[in-house]
C-alpha cells in the first residue's frame, strides 16, 4: 500500500468486519457505496479500498459533492471548455478526465442534483461523457466509489435520488460503524492522536492518559464520531500541558466554564439525563394518555415506531435491527410480519 495511505486504527470486531468487507472489494472493478454517519472515516475507507485495489499505481482523486455549488460540481467534475460560460476563459479538465485509470471518491453523494445524477448514470453505464460546453465525446476508464449519511433508498422513494442510478452505485455497500459500536478502539485512537498532538508541538513525549481520563473518553457517546474524539483529544493535551504527567482532564465541551447556558441533551424520548425514568414515564402518561385508554393499542403503536427506527439506523437489515433491539432473527421476522413490514422499500 501506498505510504501517503493513512491506516484506520482500531481492532474492534466491527470495524474489523468492515475492513474485510472493503478488502474483498478491492479486486472486484466495481462500483462500491459506503455508508456511515459523519466522522467515521469514510474518506479513508475509500483510499483503503484504491490502495489494494489492481489500480493502487494510478490516481486517486476526490471531491465533495456537498460542498460546490451545482453549476460549479458539473464543471468540477466533467470539465468545461473555454467560453462555456461567463468567467471560463481556457479550458479546465475535470475529475473523472484526472481520475482516468484510478479511482474517483464521491463523498456527501446524496447532495447531487437530479440532473448530475443523470449525467452520472451515462457515464457508469457507458464510460463517457462531454464537457461543459463541449460537443467531444470523451472516454475514461474510471472506478467510482461513493459515500454518503443519507439514506439513499428513502430518497428514490421520494423521488430526490435516482433509482438506477443506486442500482448501479451499489454492486455493493460497506457500512463503517459508529465510534459508539467500536468501544474497544476508543483508548487506541486517543493515543494515536495524542501522540500525534504532542509531535506537533514540539514535546518530547506524550506521558499517556490518566485512569479518570480514560474513563471520560470511554464512556462518552461520541456523536461525531472520529473526528469529534480527535478535536477533543488535541483539545485536552493542548490545555494540559504538564509535559512530566498523564492527561487528567478531557474536555469534551469548549464552551463550559464561559457561563452560557448548557444546551439540554435529550434521549430518543425526549427525556432529559438524570431524570428517573420512571417519573418521565408517569409524567409522559399524564400528560398524553386520556382515561380509559386502549393499552394493546398504544403498546403495539409503540411497539411499531421502534422497530421502524432500529430498521432506519440498521440500514433496513433485519438482522441488525434485530441485534439493536434486542431480538433474535426469528423474533424480528415475527415482529415484522404483525405489523406488515418490508426491509425494501417501494419503487415509485
Amino acid at each position: 500500500m501506498d505510504n501517503n495511505a493513512q491506516n484506520m486504527i482500531g481492532q474492534s470486531p466491527a470495524l474489523m468486519t468492515a475492513l474485510d468487507h472493503l478488502s474483498s472489494l478491492a479486486g472486484i472493478d466495481r462500483p462500491v457505496l459506503i455508508l456511515g454517519e459523519r466522522g467515521t472515516g469514510k474518506e479513508l475507507a475509500a483510499e483503503r479500498l484504491h490502495f489494494l485495489s489492481p489500480r493502487w499505481s494510478d490516481v486517486f482523486i476526490k471531491i465533495n459533492c456537498g460542498a460546490i455549488a451545482e453549476t460549479l460540481l458539473e464543471s468540477e467534475l466533467f470539465g468545461h471548455e473555454a467560453g462555456a460560460f461567463t468567467g471560463a476563459t481556457k479550458q479546465h479538465i475535470g475529475r473523472f478526465e484526472r481520475a482516468d485509470g484510478g479511482t474517483l471518491f464521491l463523498d456527501e453523494l446524496a447532495t447531487m442534483s437530479l440532473r448530475l445524477q443523470e449525467k452520472l448514470l451515462r457515464l457508469i453505464e457507458y464510460g463517457e461523457f462531454e464537457r461543459v460546453g463541449g460537443a467531444k465525446t470523451i472516454r475514461v476508464d474510471v472506478r467510482i466509489v461513493a459515500a454518503t449519511n443519507a439514506n439513499l433508498p428513502k430518497m428514490a422513494d421520494a423521488g430526490t435520488f435516482r433509482w438506477d442510478l443506486l442500482d448501479r452505485l451499489t454492486f455493493d455497500v460497506v457500512r463503517l460503524p459508529p465510534l459508539r459500536n467500536r468501544q474497544d478502539d476508543v483508548l487506541e485512537l486517543a493515543n494515536h492522536f495524542a501522540v500525534k498532538m504532542v509531535a506537533e508541538l514540539g514535546w518530547e513525549v506524550f506521558t499517556g492518559f490518566s485512569e479518570e481520563a480514560e474513563a471520560a473518553l470511554s464512556l462518552h457517546h461520541w456523536p461525531g464520531n472520529i473526528r469529534e474524539l480527535k478535536n477533543v483529544v488535541e483539545r485536552s493535551v493542548y490545555r494540559w500541558g504538564q509535559l512530566d504527567e498523564p492527561v487528567a482532564e478531557v474536555i469534551i465541551n469548549p464552551f463550559s466554564g464561559f457561563g452560557e447556558e448548557e444546551p439540554q441533551t435529550t434521549g430518543p424520548t425526549g427525556d432529559t439525563p438524570g431524570q428517573p425514568e420512571s417519573e418521565m414515564a408517569a409524567e409522559t402518561l399524564r400528560e398524553v394518555s386520556p382515561w380509559p385508554m386502549d393499552l394493546r393499542q398504544r403498546l403495539e403503536a409503540t411497539e411499531l415506531e421502534w422497530v421502524r427506527a432500529a430498521l432506519e439506523e440498521a440500514q433496513y437489515s433485519q438482522k441488525a435491527a434485530a441485534g439493536l433491539l434486542g431480538l433474535s432473527y426469528d423474533q424480528m421476522r415475527s415482529v415484522m410480519r404483525k405489523h406488515d413490514l418490508r426491509t425494501r422499500s417501494a419503487r415509485g
